[in-house]
């Protein structure tokens, strides 16, 4: 098989309609055609800037924080009021992040209500 002659025979791509320009893509490449393209995006090629606010996590976890405060201190003192002060305090504290001290606030001010509620009447 002659390679010269081989060459020779490969036709062009259709142009389909385009004229004959370059065009700039938005990454700099150029090129005649405007074409789709698609690669796997991995880890290492997707960076994002990951930025800390300290100040808005500390206000998260200083909700929760209340909220569990609340909770436990109605096990010992106005336990209808203050456990559904903690239940309320606990969800917000859950709907600001701090997941796991609004889920803690939330059961202890229900197990607060519970056993005020049927286990201190008949003891």
């Amino acid at each position: 098989m002659d390679d010269y002659n081989r060459t020779n025979d490969v036709e062009n791509a259709p142009k389909h309609g385009e004229e004959d320009y370059t065009a700039r893509h938005t990454d700099g490449i150029y090129s005649s055609r405007d074409e789709e393209t698609a690669a796997e995006l991995t880890a290492d090629d997707y960076r994002r800037n990951v930025t800390v606010n300290n100040d808005q996590t500390e206000a998260n976890t200083s909700i929760g924080w209340i909220a569990l405060a609340l909770s436990i201190a109605s096990f010992f003192w106005a336990p209808i009021l203050l456990g559904g002060a903690g239940i309320i305090v606990g969800f917000i504290a859950r709907n600001r992040h701090a997941n796991t001290l609004g889920n803690i606030a939330i059961a202890a001010g229900a197990i607060s209500i519970l056993i005020t509620l049927f286990i201190l009447p008949f003891v």
